[in-house]
This record gives structure tokens, sequence and C-alpha cells, in this order.
């Protein structure tokens, strides 16, 4: 059961980064739960564990480091994109 909370939170997390930054995920719900967990992990290495916590997961720092994961993923597939398009 906590693993499947590890998830939910997860994917919100990762899809209130998305809306903060006002860019999609690729991947759709999958896109957020990774963002989610990988920006949960990134915040925790960068800032530590404080702030409110569920399931694990310390909610300020997951929510920084999923923005941070969001920003540069969206940094990087415009790239590729435009990329394609030039090509």
């Amino acid at each position: 059961m906590s693993f499947l909370l590890y998830l939910i939170i997860g994917g919100i997390i990762g899809w209130i980064a998305s809306l903060i930054l006002g860019r999609n995920i690729p991947g759709g719900i999958i896109g957020n739960i990774i963002a989610g967990i990988i920006g949960a992990w990134i915040g925790g290495a960068l800032l530590g564990d404080w702030g409110p916590q569920v399931a694990g997961m310390a909610i300020v720092p997951a929510l920084i480091g999923s923005l941070i994961l969001v920003f540069i993923m969206s940094l990087i597939l415009g790239a590729v994109s435009k990329g394609r398009d030039n090509a």
C-alpha cells in the first residue's frame, strides 16, 4: 500500500510541477509519476528532507526537484524538436 501511495504522490507532484511551469511532460500520467519520483530524489539530494512528508517523500524538496527536472526536460525536448524541424 505504501508503494501505491508513493506512486500517487509522485504523480501529483509531477503534475503540479508541469502546471506551474506551463509545460507538458511527455508520457502523460506515467511521465508525471516518473518526474515526481525523480524530482523527489533530486530535491532530496539538493535540499534534504525538510517540510511536510507524505509516504516518505518530503513535499517541498520534491516539488522543487520536479520543477528543475521538468524545466530541463522541456529545454532538451524543445531543442530536439527544433533540430528535427530544421532537418
